[in-house]
């Protein structure tokens, strides 16, 4: 994708998805890491409706399972949470518009409990979670056009992975290193079959770990390409799921497993006899865009390429980008207190 050419440019999602890099680039670290003198506890609890939970909560999560980070790490939906105890947890909420009504219910219980170390990550300001949390975080990103949300999921991951790297003395990336390559991902040209690939099929699956990215990509395939979609995580896809899928159906793998790319032909194409797609920094025996490798920010390019290939899915279907049918912006917004 690229705003040079007419295909792209009248979409507010790809210049917003492009708009990504510079974001990443100009992040104001310093201002992010004063927020680890706010954590007053070390159960961290990560909530949030859709693309504002999945990537940033799951690939800090990530992270501080494989480095031994010393918080203990959580996260459900907001609803959900409704019905934990949370006092002894400093509980992130992330929610783009500010408004969004789950999250507002549960701070208002949780202040009632009289919890004190409830942060916020919006883009809104003056918005009423903003208000009603103890300490709030303003995105950068600015407010998102398109109904899809882009650039505000990498500036929240990034907000939680910057901090907890910090409080855990592990290195910080090149940021403007890692906005470079994000560019780079984001312009690769996806090839035409395996855009046709994506197009002709009935649904598509996302297969890959429990860090957000094939599950966000799972959304987002809901959203662009507006194709039913299933995130398989880890090795479930050996699991079960095969004895349902169908042939006119494609996996895309992210970041296969180390030796089991013949399980994945041995269960995907020769037992049911679907296609397969992989998104990895290495070629393998399948259709794959191969991306750069930049050590644990990796998983922010698999997201990038992820976009990329949705787009022209959904570009090339004929869809607006921008538009959805039934999905909103705001899925479930707060109106007034009453």
């Amino acid at each position: 994708m690229n705003l040079r050419n007419n295909k792209y440019n009248k979409f507010f999602l790809i210049k917003e998805m492009l708009e990504t890099a510079e974001i990443v680039k100009h992040l104001n670290v310093e201002k992010v890491l004063s927020y680890e003198k706010e954590i007053k506890k070390e159960r961290i609890f990560f909530t949030g409706e859709g693309s504002s939970r999945i990537f940033p909560a799951k690939k800090v999560m990530y992270e501080a399972r494989k480095k031994g980070y010393k918080e203990d790490f959580y996260t459900d939906c907001a609803t959900q949470a409704l019905e934990y105890k949370l006092l002894d947890n400093t509980v992130f909420i992330a929610s783009n518009s500010g408004k969004t009504k789950e999250d507002l219910k549960l701070i208002q219980k949780l202040k009632e409990q009289n919890h004190d170390n409830i942060i916020s990550i919006v883009a809104n300001a003056g918005t009423p979670i903003m208000k009603e949390a103890h300490l709030s975080y303003l995105l950068t990103c600015g407010v998102e056009k398109a109904v899809a949300a882009t650039k505000s999921v990498i500036e929240q991951a990034l907000f939680y992975d910057l901090l907890f790297r910090k409080l855990n003395n592990v290195s910080l990336p090149d940021l403007n290193k890692l906005g470079t390559l994000i560019t780079q991902v984001l312009e690769i040209t996806i090839p035409e079959e395996v855009t046709k690939t994506l197009i002709d099929s009935k649904a598509i699956y996302f297969a890959g770990r429990n860090n957000g990215v094939a599950e966000e990509l799972t959304l987002k395939a809901n959203e662009i390409a507006r194709k039913k979609s299933d995130f398989l995580e880890g090795t479930y896809v050996f699991h079960g799921i095969e004895e349902v899928m169908d042939a006119d159906e494609v996996v895309v793998i992210i970041d296969p497993f180390k030796n089991d790319e013949e399980k994945y032909k041995d269960v995907l194409i020769d037992g049911v006899g679907l296609k397969v797609i992989v998104i990895s920094t290495k070629k393998t025996i399948f259709p794959t865009i191969i991306i750069p490798e930049y050590g644990d920010f990796t998983n922010y390019l698999e997201i990038a390429a992820g976009w990329n290939l949705l787009v022209e899915v959904g570009i090339n279907i004929g869809n607006n980008l921008d538009k959805t049918l039934r999905a909103r912006k705001v899925g479930h917004e707060f109106k007034s207190f009453n």
